[in-house]
């Protein structure tokens, strides 16, 4: 066993390790810390394929923006953990089937005579002023380009549909109008009432 088959079998123990627990902890704040070094060792694991440029975007897009963000909102959210538990049993069985269905998938296509090291051999090495970069974006806008344009208007339409759903009114929310809260004036805001005196405190 070679050091690069080390390396990869050390990466994909901890990214499934990492993985479960991200589904199986109970505190909200370290499953998504767990799920930051399942991104990032599934980018090392890309590391050791030569696609540099998916393991960077990987760690700078979902580790660096997506989860730090996703993980402040969890520590700034008061979120009630035994509610969320609530209806966990109700769901298990239901998850446990979608569980073994999955795994089933995985057994299936990894048992298959189509997949092996001699069906799937590793890629054959690259020169020193080999781009991958280049060879992504050249096969992204080349063969894949209609897929990528598909893509692209769906996130475009998840975007506004999240917009949407963010600027919606709701009966039980209360909400600040600013336009009206610059006319407020003062006499608006404060009323002086006279009040008569109490007769003790006439004495």
């Amino acid at each position: 066993m070679t050091f690069l088959e080390i390396v990869f079998y050390v990466f994909s123990a901890v990214l499934i390790a990492s993985s479960l627990l991200v589904v199986t902890v109970r505190n909200p704040v370290r499953a998504a810390l767990f799920l930051v070094l399942a991104f990032f060792s599934a980018a090392c694991l890309w590391l050791t394929l030569e696609a540099e440029f998916l393991a960077i975007t990987l760690v700078l897009v979902y580790v660096g923006a997506v989860m730090v963000l996703f993980l402040f909102v969890i520590m700034m959210l008061d979120i009630d953990i035994a509610q969320m538990r609530a209806g966990f049993a109700n769901y298990l069985p239901l998850g446990s089937i979608v569980a073994l269905v999955m795994a089933g998938e995985l057994i299936l296509v990894m048992l298959s005579s189509e997949f092996g090291k001699t069906d799937l051999p590793r890629p054959a090495g690259q020169s020193v002023d080999y781009s991958n970069t280049e060879a992504l974006g050249r096969l992204v806008y080349t063969d894949y380009v209609f897929a990528f344009e598909v893509a692209a208007v769906i996130l475009l339409v998840a975007i506004i549909a999240a917009i949407s759903l963010t600027l919606r009114r709701r009966p039980e929310t209360r909400y600040q109008a600013p336009e009206k809260q610059v006319q407020v004036r003062k006499e608006d805001r404060i009323r002086i009432i006279k009040m008569p005196r109490r007769p003790e405190d006439k004495s």
